[in-house]
């Protein structure tokens, strides 16, 4: 199930306001030594129901941080995850993965997990969990959008 109008406006109204408040200046990032390594998700890693946009909302996204997706290798127990980036806001909202691309299959995210780069500045990058043709993003919550800033 996709987003309403509404939503997506609220989604895009929320875009907006945090790319104005970084050209303004008014984020203190305090990342000045460099890149960080980010684990997507904190503690909870990359696991279908944890609510991945809420997360990326509270945690700033800088040139050069590296996401580490962290997830287990399929089995008995477990749920395979993939990691896909999608090509624009639309695809995001509706976890429209036919033009996407997969950047970790299911084994990758095991052990020390799978490293990205965010490489350009202020480029929305839009992350989704393709496995189960979409079902992890769409009912798991399995996708963010980051935006990175310079650091100052």
């Amino acid at each position: 199930m996709g987003f309403t109008v509404a939503q997506r406006l609220v989604l895009i109204v929320a875009v907006a306001s945090i790319l104005t408040v970084s050209k303004a200046g008014g984020f203190d990032l305090d990342h000045k030594n460099g890149s960080r390594k980010i684990v997507v998700g904190g503690q909870e890693h990359w696991r279908f129901g944890y609510h991945y946009t809420s997360w990326a909302l509270k945690t700033p996204f800088c040139v050069d941080d590296v996401l580490v997706f962290k997830y287990d290798a399929p089995n008995a127990t477990t749920f395979p995850h993939s990691v896909y980036l999608l090509p624009d806001l639309v695809s995001f909202l509706d976890c429209d993965l036919s033009r996407a691309t997969l950047v970790a299959n299911t084994t990758q995210g095991g052990g020390d997990g799978f490293e990205f780069v965010l490489k350009d500045w202020l480029r929305p990058y839009y992350f989704a969990c393709g496995e189960n043709k979409g079902l992890h993003c769409k009912d798991g919550n399995m996708k963010f959008a980051a935006v990175p800033l310079l650091r100052h």
